[in-house]
């Protein structure tokens, strides 16, 4: 797997408008997109800090993986995983399974900003939440 750079950091919140103003400030822009992703149960925030991009993830129920997340978390939120970029989503999440690594999605699937994701079970990534993202093109 050959990652061109981290996609982004992606944060679980209790709230887009009450969090939003923070990484303004932080960043240092504007959030340019806020977007809903209905099959993950999500809303979405984007920020740009040079390539990398913050992806702040407010519930849209009480069932959504984040809301969860923020649950476990005592109420709060907290980075929840980091995303790589690649060139191709499917061959990667096949080079990760063949390393050993469990695949919570074994194929990419649409996500936010149209981006084909995977995520790589946090059992086998050092704890840590692991997405893969290839861009539209």
């Amino acid at each position: 797997m050959k990652p061109t750079h981290i996609e982004h950091l992606g944060i679980a919140v209790t709230s887009l408008e009450e969090t939003i103003p923070f990484f303004e400030f932080l960043s240092g822009s504007k959030c340019y997109s806020i977007e809903e992703v209905a099959d993950q149960k999500v809303k979405t925030a984007f920020f740009k800090v040079g390539q990398t991009k913050i992806e702040l993830l407010e519930p849209t129920c009480p069932e959504s993986t984040i809301a969860k997340f923020i649950e476990k978390n005592g109420g709060r939120g907290g980075i929840h995983h980091v995303a790589f970029n690649v060139e191709n989503a499917a061959e990667a999440l096949k080079e990760a399974e063949a390393f050993g690594i469990k695949l919570i999605d074994a194929q990419p699937r649409k996500g936010a900003e149209n981006l084909m994701i995977g995520f790589l079970h946090p059992k086998n990534t050092c704890g840590v939440l692991t997405e893969i993202c290839e861009q539209p093109k």
